[in-house]
């Protein structure tokens, strides 16, 4: 049995030699693989017979078992070596600063747009939307402007490829063709707000080609003008957060509604800013009106026994007066150094609860 104990000492030996994980695995196969040392020995005792074979497989046997536990001695004691070095260098310095925050910002127009969809929606009105290219159907001729009105002139107009039938598509230029999809696609009473992207050929400190609207309409029986002007108090006063606000309404010309007026809102100018709510001063923020006749007419209402009054607002503009921004143009530069300025936290979701602009 001398070569039994000669074989346990040297693979002893080579286990106690294995100075990782990768050299440990190698000392277990030349052991214990299919083909180790002490496999093969074990592939011999058939050939013995039954007393000797008895003797030398207990022998063999007993050497695999201290080989074995040598092994898992050794494994335990190398992965412990393994994760205190990897735990050296992966320490944690508690003196460091705390992370930074993340870089995302939400942009003023999408939270000005929630913000007014917060509102509306607390008063009782759903959300309406429609395509950015629309034909001149709806665009035009279904809010009261007929071919070759001078009100089309009003509207500097992207134009696209008529349809085959000879109908003029362009890109809309004000969120209204969604009153008319709205009064066609469902039954009064009805009371919608619709936000979108608009577009027309302008361009300057006040002015974008692509800007973004959000109009309202109301359509109902007995609706009048004591109910738009209180719906714009109300709307005006929680957008700015205020208690109350100054409104005033001027005659105005719009060919979708009648009477039309222009709204401005009390404020107070300084060399370097305008304030809200104080003052002497006045500040036009949207145009509004009773829905024409015509136009409800034009949707397959009878105005006899159906009226309703619009209003739309800018949603860049309201932002700029909200939130101090000077021009409109860096709406769309892309500039981060800008949105970390005028952005919002992604969890700052306007609420009326909690406030709209936190």
């Amino acid at each position: 049995m001398d070569d039994v104990k000669a074989l346990e000492a040297e693979l002893l030996a080579a286990v106690a030699a294995a100075r990782d994980l990768a050299a440990l695995d190698e000392a277990r196969v030349a052991a214990l693989g299919k083909r180790g040392r002490l496999t093969e020995l074990m592939k011999t005792l058939g050939g013995l017979d039954p007393e000797a074979r008895k003797a030398r497989g207990a022998a063999l046997n007993q050497v695999k078992d201290t080989v074995a536990a040598a092994l898992a001695e050794a494994k335990a004691r190398l992965d412990e070596a393994a994760l205190d070095a990897r735990l050296a260098t992966e320490r944690l310095d508690v003196s460091l600063a705390a992370a930074p925050e993340a870089e995302g910002r939400i942009h003023p127009v999408t939270q000005v747009t929630e913000e007014c969809i917060e509102i509306f929606t607390a008063m009782g009105f759903a959300l309406a939307e429609g395509p950015d290219i629309e034909d001149d159907s709806h665009n035009f001729t279904a809010l009261n402007f007929p071919p070759g009105h001078p009100a089309r002139e009003m509207h500097d107009t992207f134009f696209l490829p008529p349809r085959a039938d000879g109908e003029k598509l362009l890109l809309r230029t004000h969120t209204s063709p969604v009153q008319i999809r709205t009064m066609r696609g469902r039954t009064p009473p009805i009371r919608v707000i619709a936000p979108g992207r608009t577009y027309r050929c302008d361009s300057d400190q006040t002015h974008t080609p692509m800007f973004h609207q959000i109009e309202a309409l109301v359509i109902d029986r007995h609706v009048h003008m004591g109910h738009l002007k209180a719906t714009i108090e109300h709307f005006a006063a929680a957008f700015f957060e205020l208690p109350t606000v100054q409104i005033r309404f001027r005659p105005s010309f719009f060919p979708f509604t009648e009477p039309s007026a222009e709204v401005d809102i009390g404020c107070a100018r300084s060399k370097d800013a305008i304030r809200i709510g104080q003052g002497s001063d006045w500040l036009e923020i949207m145009g509004c009106g009773m829905v024409h006749p015509n136009v409800i007419r034009n949707c397959g209402l009878d105005p006899d026994q159906w009226q309703g009054f619009a209003f739309g607002l800018g949603i860049d503009r309201i932002a700029m007066l909200k939130y101090g921004i000077p021009d409109l143009r860096a709406f769309f530069d892309s500039d981060l150094r800008w949105l970390r300025h005028y952005g919002f936290a992604a969890l700052d979701l306007p609420t009326l609860g909690g406030g709209l602009s936190r």
